[in-house]
Formats: C-alpha cells, structure tokens, sequence
C-alpha cells in the first residue's frame, strides 16, 4: 500500500500557484509537499474543466433551458446519443422529437453492467431508445431519419408564433371553414383521428373530420393512450386538440432486465377514462400549447370520470388530474370545451374542465345529441329511482296493478283473507313482468335530465350545437376571441392596471 502522494520539493517549485493544495513535511530527511487536493489551474491537462466545474456548468445551463421554456419556444431534435446532462435539458425543453437511434440515457450501459457485475444490458436503447421514451411520455415525436426530423421540425414552427406576444400564425384556410363535418361519431366505439381530421371508409367514401384536411398532426402517440393530443388548424388558425380515446386501450410497462423475476405487465385501460398517464398527458399538452406556443385550446370533452381504483390512485392520479386544473388556470388563451356527438362528461372529468376555472378565457359548449351530469342513468337510477320507487309507479300507472289493487282493498274491508294470497301472487307476477320496462321509462326518465336543454338553461354551457355545422362555428368563434384578445391586450398596455376580465368587458361594450 501506501501513504500519501507528494511532490518533491524541485518539481512543487515548478508548478504555478493554483496548481496544487499541499503541506510541507518531511520524508528521509527531505522536504516534500504532501498533496491534499490537485486543481490543475493553468495545465493543458485540466483545461476546459475535469469535474465540478464541468458540473456547475450543468447546472447553469438546466436552469436556463427551464427558465426558457416558460419565456420562449422551446424544441429539442435528439439526432444521435444524448448522455447525462444533455439528456436532461432534452426534457427541461419539455418538447422533444426523437430520431429512431438517438437514445437519452443517464449512464451508459456499459457502466451499468459493471455496477451489476454482470453482463445485462447490451445496448444503450434499453434504457433510452424509442421504445422506452415513446411509452414514457418524453418524446413526443419519433422520427426515422434526419430528414424527417427536419421535416417535423418545420411543421411544429408552422404553429408557432414569431415572438411571446404574437398570436399563432394564421394563414389563408385551405379548406372552406363553411364545410360540413361529414364524419359523425356516435355512441359506440371509434378512432377519435377520424373525427378530427376525417378518413375513408371501406367502401371508399371520403369523410371529412373536424379540422382542416390534412392539418392534424398527432404528440405523444405512445404515451397515456386513452388520451389523443396534437395541433391542427381550423380554417388556417392553428389550434392545440385534446379529445377521447372512446375504445379499449392496452398500457405496457417492460420487464427489468437488471431483475430477473421481472415480467412485462399489461394493463388494460377503458376508453372514455382519464387514467394516471392519460391525466398526466393531458396537463401536460396543455402546458406546452400554452407556453411558447400561444394556441387556442380545443377540447372534445367525452369522459366519464377519472380510474379510482387502488392501482391509479397510488400511482397517482388524484394528483396529475389537479394538474390539469392548474395547467387551465395558467391558460392565457382561448379554450373551447365542446362534448362532442354520442359523448358525455360526467362527474369528476366535468369538474376539472368546467370553464369557472378560468371564467376569462374558458367557453363551453355541448352537441345536441351529447349529456352530461353526475352520473349516468343506470348509476342514478340505483341512487334516485330505485326498484321500490319504481313498483309504486307501476302501482299508479298499471291498469291491471291498479285493479288488483282495488281487489287488495275490498278484501281488507271484508275482512277477507281468502283469495288475497292469489291475488298477491298476481301482484308479484305482473310487477316481475314490468319491472324490466320501468327500469328502461326510469333511466330514459333519468337521461332528460343530462340532455344540452338543461345543460343551456343552467348556464353552464354557452350553447348546444350540431356537430355537421360545428367547424364554421367554432372557426367564427376562435376568429373572434383571438382579434378581442389582442385588443385585450393593447387596452392592457394602454392601462397597466386594469384586469383582464374588465378588459374583456370594455371590449364587448364596444362591440356592442
């Protein structure tokens, strides 16, 4: 072994000040300097950095790239292999595109195996290639080359306004604002794309969906799959768009390779549901089309509440489904909210969207052939109209109930008890045979109460409309807010104190 390292004292003599942290002692009778610290200032050995200032370096970088993305636009293309720091400003950016061999990795595989002490990973796309940040939610595009990895680039700043200030660069529309939206959804199971930028059918009929034909493109396909996000334009005016996942979704999380009892899980995930990774999407998207990007927000709002069970709620979904209330109310621009055709909104999901979270900039609308409320008929009908309720309106209504009824009394007055076990038979036998069509009168009875009439009559929907002319509406409507809100703004400039509702309010007087 050994004791120390030191310098003798002709070579200690040679080296600058900075150079070294050392104590004079003594070694067989010679002077030495015990070395307590090398700083390496100066030497062509140490220039550039070899450690914590390398470190620090880091560090100011991250704090920048965070601090840019609440100032400005921000977008990280990851072209080839991005380790350690590089990996983390990729996400501080929040918005990544990924090429297909471009991993984002902490620590090199190679690394890893040592620390395990055996040979487990063979490749740095175990731990950050596609098929990791995809499924995790940090990459939100993937791209198979560079070229279209320049291609994507482009069509993101397509959306992008030329400052922070500016409104999203709206362009000539393309496709007529006045067209109708041929592609209708319903009630049962679709591909929410088809809806929002149309499709063809087997039979080779063109549908045209919601958005302007070919404009939809899709972020974070991989990730919290129930949830389908992305930008689009409606009649050349860029949009941010949220909507449903309405069919049955798989969720994989793959196995460990560093733990051999470690098996890939598959978990199932119903349409129609914000489950912990869909809720976390959706707070998420919100934020980057909010930050940088200035876009109006549309939301096809079709869900019936938020997954509770055990699993989700310790995995967190109670908090990310707070975060999209708080990501609506940092929201600075227009946001509709539209329960589209066949769709509903009940419950919890209703709550963490309603526009009096941010009354300035939120709007609310519902198709006719939409509902909403608490729960849904089947569930308020065991909690309002439940059977017993149910059998004494067969009571009232029935005409045979009502005459066996009549039978029930005579005898009572009689004081007959022969024949009213017959007759309760009866009873029992005709309320059994109805039961099944009360229960369908008491949830249609239930459903009146969740149809876009109340909803309007409530005030908490602005209008209820019809899906095939919902394009032009909403074009006129986004039209409208986004040239009030820069005049919003100038009469904000105008007067520092004056708040952005007052502001709005001025404005509408003007415009009568």
């Amino acid at each position: 072994g050994f004791d120390f390292l030191y310098l003798e004292e002709e070579d200690y003599a040679r080296f600058d000040e900075g150079v070294v942290v050392a104590r004079e002692s003594v070694l067989d009778g010679q002077k030495i300097y015990v070395l307590d610290a090398i700083i390496g200032e100066g030497l062509k050995s140490t220039s550039g950095g070899i450690g914590v200032e390398n470190l620090q370096g880091s560090g100011l970088i991250a704090g920048e790239t965070s601090r840019a993305y609440n100032e400005v636009f921000t977008l990280s293309y990851v072209t080839g292999r991005s380790v350690g720091i590089g990996a983390y400003l990729n996400r501080l950016g929040q918005r990544v595109i990924q090429m297909a061999n471009g991993p984002m990795i902490l620590t090199g595989f190679g690394a890893l195996n040592k620390l395990l002490g055996k040979k487990v990973y063979t490749s740095q796309d175990q731990l950050g290639g596609p098929q990791v940040m995809v499924p995790n939610g940090v990459t939100h595009k993937l791209v198979q080359s560079d070229q279209e990895g320049v291609g994507a680039i482009l069509d993101w700043l397509s959306y992008v306004p030329r400052d922070t200030w500016s409104p999203p660069p709206a362009l000539d529309p393309t496709d007529p604002p006045e067209r109708d939206v041929t592609f209708v959804p319903g009630k049962t199971p679709y591909d929410p794309r088809h809806m929002l930028g149309g499709c063809v059918t087997p039979e080779g009929q063109k549908l045209s969906g919601f958005f302007d034909e070919g404009s939809f493109q899709e972020y974070l396909e991989g990730w919290g799959r129930s949830v389908v996000v992305g930008r689009a334009k409606l009649g050349g005016i860029p949009m941010g768009v949220i909507a449903v996942e309405t069919r049955n979704v798989e969720r994989k999380v793959p196995a460990d390779p560093a733990n051999p009892l470690s098996q890939e899980v598959v978990e199932p995930q119903a349409g129609q549901v914000w489950f912990p990774d869909s809720a976390f999407k959706t707070a998420t998207a919100i934020r980057d089309f909010n930050t940088g990007e200035n876009l109006p927000l549309m939301i096809f709002a079709n869900w019936r509440g938020f997954s509770g069970g055990t699993r989700d709620m310790y995995s967190e979904v109670l908090k990310f489904g707070a975060q999209i209330v708080d990501a609506l109310v940092d929201y600075k621009h227009p946001v509709f909210v539209y329960i589209p055709p066949g769709g509903e909104l009940r419950g919890g999901s209703w709550v963490v969207i309603d526009p009096k979270i941010n009354p300035a900039q939120m709007e609310m609308y519902a198709d006719v052939e939409s509902r909403g409320g608490i729960l849904e008929p089947a569930g308020i009908i065991e909690v309002k109209f439940r059977t017993p309720q149910q059998k004494e309106m067969m009571h009232r209504l029935d005409p045979e109930l009502k005459m066996l009824d009549t039978m029930i009394d005579s005898s009572s007055e009689l004081n007959a008890s022969s024949g009213s076990g017959d007759v309760d038979a009866k009873i029992a036998a005709r309320e059994e045979k109805l039961l099944p069509l009360y229960t369908q009168i008491a949830a249609e009875f239930a459903d009146l109460h969740d149809r876009t009439g109340r909803m309007e009559a409530k005030n908490v929907i602005r209008k209820g409309l019809e899906w095939r002319r919902a394009r032009e509406f909403f074009y006129w409507r986004c039209k409208r807010r986004l040239l009030e809100q820069e005049i919003v703004r100038s009469v904000q400039a105008a007067d520092s104190s004056m708040q952005t509702e007052d502001a709005q309010t001025l404005v509408a007087e003007w415009a009568g």
